[in-house]
């Protein structure tokens, strides 16, 4: 395999890619610390390319502070859209292929049926906002580009859902859960397996493509699936929206239609309550 650039080497699904390099022995995918490749750091960046010469960068970095994002605007863009220029302007320079990790919150989700990558994008909140923009500046300046929208991520590794209600459930009873959003709980091992199968195809159908896990749910379901996976003993109890405010306000319906990652690359994707069993155990162990 060419060179790999992994950047926000040290979140949920840079820790995932580094886990599967290990396991499959890839030598030659980097993960440069945050102090090294800081997205911001248009310098500190060109070095990183000047030494590893990545045929492949692959974007992690993310402001993904949802609710704080509607307080710290300019952080999140200038992150979410300033810090992915710099790559893709790089990525221009050097020749690299760019695989942006996008959010299934660039869509407004009042539809009830799941989107399609061509489907009109319009953030409810900030950092939706943000990401598109993100997003908008990778098909500005480049051509070689996979920009995956994903959501409801969750590993063994980082905070997420899945670990802060193991924490709760050790700690409380009774739980109370939204119940309607609905979107795709999605295990980040999957999808950093589906980025490796795309770089080792070496494909050249560049664009945007869609990947969460198979199936729909509701936050209630994900967290009953939790608890009934773990064999916790916790009451959980389906709430409104409406009865638990946020800062920022969350796309109803999150799902996403991924026919187009699937036909393209020949992969099949795993059913999301399968892949969290799989999470469950290896937190367990």
């Amino acid at each position: 395999m060419s060179n790999i650039v992994v950047f926000g080497a040290s979140g949920q699904l840079g820790q995932c890619f580094k886990n599967i390099a290990e396991k499959e022995g890839l030598s030659s995918i980097y993960f440069p610390s945050e102090a090294e490749a800081n997205i911001l750091d248009f310098d500190a960046l060109k070095n990183v390319f000047e030494t590893y010469k990545p045929a492949y960068s692959i974007n992690c970095a993310a402001y993904t502070a949802v609710d704080k994002a509607e307080d710290d605007q300019k952080i999140a863009l200038k992150v979410n859209k300033t810090g992915v220029e710099n790559l893709a302007r790089l990525c221009a320079e050097n020749g690299s292929t760019l695989i942006h990790v996008s959010t299934d919150f660039v869509f407004k989700g009042d539809r009830s049926t799941p989107r399609v990558e061509d489907d009109v994008a319009e953030p409810v909140n900030v950092y939706g906002q943000t990401k598109l923009e993100g997003e908008q500046v990778v098909e500005e300046l480049l051509k070689k580009y996979f920009i995956l929208r994903t959501g409801w991520l969750y590993s063994e590794y980082g905070n997420n859902f899945v670990k802060t209600m193991l924490k709760l459930g050790a700690e409380r009873d009774e739980l109370k859960v939204i119940a309607d959003q609905a979107g795709t709980p999605t295990y980040a091992i999957d999808l950093a397996t589906c980025i490796i199968n795309i770089i080792k195809s070496e494909s050249t159908a560049y664009g945007i493509y869609h990947y969460s896990n198979e199936g729909i749910a509701s936050w209630y379901d994900f967290a009953k699936a939790i608890f009934e996976i773990s064999g916790a003993t916790v009451k959980v109890l389906p709430v409104k929206t409406s009865e638990y405010v946020t800062k920022a306000k969350r796309p109803a319906y999150s799902v996403m239609d991924k026919s187009k990652i699937k036909n393209t690359f020949k992969i099949e994707i795993p059913y999301w309550r399968e892949s969290l069993a799989t999470c469950i155990n290896k937190l367990k162990q």
